[in-house]
């Protein structure tokens, strides 16, 4: 039996030329394009020559936009701080926690494109917006949201459920045994908080505030809609002028984007380092125990006004302005009664130029096609990297490249490298190449989902299959796809969830004329059709939360 096992098994050979080919390729898809990014800034004309990058460093705007872009994450993670610290508390260690139906009421706004948020939050606010109809006493809106105030504002609440799920589970893990002999010792609450509690916080305060600090530098829909308005530039922003609006000045793009990468890279870094030296390890064999405290009801009412000031602020607001001005009849009239109608969203799907349906055919196809590919290179990657030891971890690293990077950064690399192969592989301003892109950034979800999945599979499992005589295809097939079927439906639903709403890749790679759901509400918006463009943003929305819903509800997660 053990002779029939060594037969069946993959030989180290195998092993080698599979990681060798795998690697090989993501080498090609990933790691060519920001090496391009990189080339492009320091060669021109096929030497090394340095001048964009001095250009772009003395250029007294850019150095304005990188302080800028240094500002806003530091703003956002103070706010995002406000906003999810006291939240955590509530839902981690009082009966609030009981309440499960908060973790996905609080997941909404994250899961909302933030393009689509910041448009409802411009339609409430602006002069003669929603805001001014409802109160009338304020005519010209509330000017003071058009800073930068309002762009924190705006961008805090999309990302403080990531500082708010990374706490509360942090906060969750704290045994209560801890706190109560602190108390029986005679310390205050105040003492047991800052002589304890955050204490045992700030290893994970640190890493989600990085996290929320590097995504707030990567942002670029909030950026875009509101900042622009304001005259706030960012590396985003400013990126994607050099990279698409005349005169195009690739080299210029590539400059800030490897600063961009540059300072994300520093940061990633310095969050392993606090991983590694400042965390503790509150989970042992010995078990913990956590007691949910009661809350007065001063104290309750408290809470409740809390949580309702935070929903009204990042659910609230901007999905009333965003299903209200679909269905405004005529703007001038706003909120009367008999000027609301359904044509908007029967327009949709009878315009005569056809570009709402091609815009939600392109997107439909682009996360089909991106989330199956995704889901067939990322499980081959994770049987690689599980199967390979310790050189499978350069492999692993290729994959999961893109998450730490900004979006707008893989989208440049990918322009340049393509643009130099375009006469060995012509897919440039095709389809193909926005397939390409997508797949590439979002490659690292699936990895992660199908690595979860994996980790839960027992090798005496795969052991028992090879005892019995079972070809390494066998086992795959027969116990270990079954297994990690939940995984990889989980990777392809976020997958294409996230594919429909993206907005950066299309807007610079997609070909000519060739619009999807998030270019074409940029572009209703912007020309004025609001209440078409919102309608197309109802239908994004409830397509990306209606997907959630139905993962969380099939798959458990």
């Amino acid at each position: 039996m053990h002779c029939a096992n060594k037969d069946h098994a993959m030989s180290p050979l195998q092993k080698k030329i599979s990681l060798l080919l795998m690697g090989l390729f993501l080498l090609f898809l990933v790691l060519c394009p920001l090496a391009s990014i990189f080339i492009e800034a320091v060669i021109i004309h096929g030497r090394l020559d340095f001048s964009y990058a001095i250009t772009a460093l003395e250029t007294e705007g850019n150095i304005l936009m990188i302080f800028h872009s240094l500002l806003l994450g530091a703003l956002v993670v103070i706010l995002s701080t406000l906003l999810s610290l006291p939240l955590a508390y509530l839902f981690s260690r009082t009966d609030f926690a009981r309440r499960k139906y908060f973790d996905l009421l609080f997941l909404v706004p994250f899961i909302t494109p933030p393009y689509i948020a910041s448009m409802g939050w411009i339609l409430f606010m602006q002069k003669r917006g929603l805001f001014s109809q409802i109160f009338p006493a304020f005519p010209q809106g509330i000017p003071p949201f058009f800073s930068l105030g309002g762009l924190v504002l705006v961008m805090s609440l999309h990302l403080y459920p990531f500082m708010l799920t990374l706490m509360k589970n942090a906060m969750a893990h704290i045994p209560s045994s801890l706190e109560e002999a602190a108390a029986v010792m005679g310390a205050s609450f105040g003492t047991r908080m800052r002589k304890i509690f955050l204490p045992l916080l700030f290893g994970n305060y640190a890493i989600g505030a990085l996290l929320v600090f590097v995504k707030a530098l990567s942002e670029y829909g909030t950026p875009y809609t509101l900042g622009r308005r304001i005259g706030f530039d960012v590396f985003t922003t400013s990126i994607h002028r050099y990279a698409s609006v005349a005169p195009i000045s690739f080299g210029k793009a590539a400059v800030l984007a490897s600063i961009l990468v540059t300072i994300c890279l520093l940061l990633w870094m310095v969050q392993n380092w606090i991983t590694e030296k400042c965390s503790y390890a509150l989970i042992s064999g010995r078990g913990s125990r956590r007691t949910l405290s009661t809350l007065s009801l001063p104290a309750r009412i408290l809470a409740w006004a809390y949580i309702s000031v935070i929903l009204l602020l990042s659910i609230g607001i901007p999905y009333f302005s965003i299903i209200s001005t679909s269905l405004i009849k005529l703007r001038g009239f706003g909120l009367t009664a008999g000027n609301f109608t359904w044509m908007h969203y029967a327009e949709l799907f009878s315009d005569t130029e056809n570009d709402a349906l091609a815009a939600i055919g392109n997107s439909l196809f682009l996360g089909l096609a991106s989330a199956s590919i995704c889901v067939i290179l990322g499980t081959l990657v994770v049987l690689c990297v599980r199967t390979g030891g310790r050189k499978a971890k350069f492999l692993e690293m290729e994959a999961l490249l893109p998450e730490m990077l900004p979006g707008i950064v893989m989208v440049i690399g990918i322009m340049l490298f393509w643009n130099q192969i375009y006469t060995f592989l012509p897919l440039y301003n095709t389809m193909a190449i926005l397939v390409i892109t997508y797949v590439i950034l979002f490659l690292p979800y699936t990895v992660q989902y199908v690595t979860s999945a994996f980790t839960q599979i027992s090798p005496s499992l795969v052991e028992a299959g090879q005892v019995f005589g079972g070809t390494p295809f066998y086992i795959f097939r027969r116990i270990v796809m079954p297994l990690l079927l939940k995984g990889m439906a989980a990777g392809w639903m976020m997958t294409f969830i996230i594919a429909v709403r993206e907005l950066v890749a299309p807007s610079l790679i997609a070909p000519p004329d060739t619009l999807v759901i998030s270019t074409y509400i940029m572009r209703e918006f912007e020309q004025g059709s609001v209440s078409l463009g919102m309608a197309m943003a109802v239908l994004c929305t409830a397509l990306t939360v209606t997907s959630l819903l139905l993962l969380k509800r099939r798959m458990h997660i």
